[in-house]
């Protein structure tokens, strides 16, 4: 354990990363567990990170906005897809979910077989660099963010499957290139899942509480013990959950009437 690894200009731009895309994962990974659709977060985050390595491939890397262009572009497609097939399938559409992550997660390898640094390309996008994340890009992320929250909140009765599909889109790109695929599933259905039997703004705060607690301290252990913060913060999130779960499974049980 080394206290001197606990750097705030690292470990803050890090931990503010991990709560900006909590909060549009809590509710979002609510309203995935309810549609049953679990693993289409894997999916859309695989797909837009083969859109930021397709982007590495034209040696489009050094243009911000060429490589979220193709970013944003491959979750778009693949979220109107998934909206077709939705409709035109339901029954099926978690087995094709699964099939499109297959697609996406060994449309990277392919893509990255001839690149001498593929294997670290490829674990940066599972695992994600959010301790590279610095409050200048930061920026950008909090503003989409607090534009789709805004539409979310506001109109997420009215937009209906499409506009969810296209608010899943945009959320996953941005969320996918600061934490990685692992961290975009576990923020997404972890909170909801451990928070299933709650109902409305109890369950929204509890879910933000329990993220926010997992990040924060998956993130400072990660550096304590000199760790990949990625996977540490997934196992301290999943810790919490079962933890919150227990707790909330007791009250319930002490409230019921004998």
């Amino acid at each position: 354990m080394n206290m001197e690894l606990l750097d705030w200009s690292i470990l803050g731009p890090a931990m503010i990363a991990g709560l900006l895309v909590l909060s549009t994962h809590v509710p979002l990974g609510q309203e995935v567990l309810r549609r049953g659709i679990i693993f289409i977060d894997l999916a859309i985050a695989q797909i837009a990170g083969l859109g930021v390595l397709f982007a590495g491939v034209l040696e489009w890397e050094d243009n911000m906005w060429a490589v979220q262009l193709s970013a944003v572009s491959a979750a778009l497609l693949a979220s109107a897809g998934l909206h077709w097939t939705e409709k035109r399938w339901p029954k099926s559409q978690e087995p094709l979910i699964g099939i499109l992550f297959v697609l996406a997660a060994t449309g990277s390898i392919l893509l990255l077989a001839e690149n001498p640094h593929g294997a670290q390309h490829l674990k940066d996008l599972l695992v994600g660099q959010i301790l590279w994340s610095t409050w200048q890009s930061l920026i950008p992320v909090a503003l989409l963010y607090a534009v789709l929250l805004t539409i979310w909140f506001k109109w997420h009765q009215q937009i209906g499957h499409r506009g969810f599909y296209v608010i899943f889109a945009f959320v996953v790109t941005a969320s996918v290139q600061l934490v990685g695929v692992y961290l975009v599933f576990a923020s997404l259905i972890i909170p909801a899942l451990a928070t299933q039997q709650l109902h409305g703004t109890r369950r929204l705060f509890t879910g933000y509480v329990l993220g926010a607690a997992a990040f924060v301290a998956g993130i400072a252990l990660s550096a304590l013990f000199d760790l990949p913060t990625g996977a540490v913060t997934v196992w301290t999130m999943a810790l919490f959950a079962i933890a919150t779960g227990a707790w909330l499974g007791h009250n319930s049980a002490r409230s019921r009437p004998d």
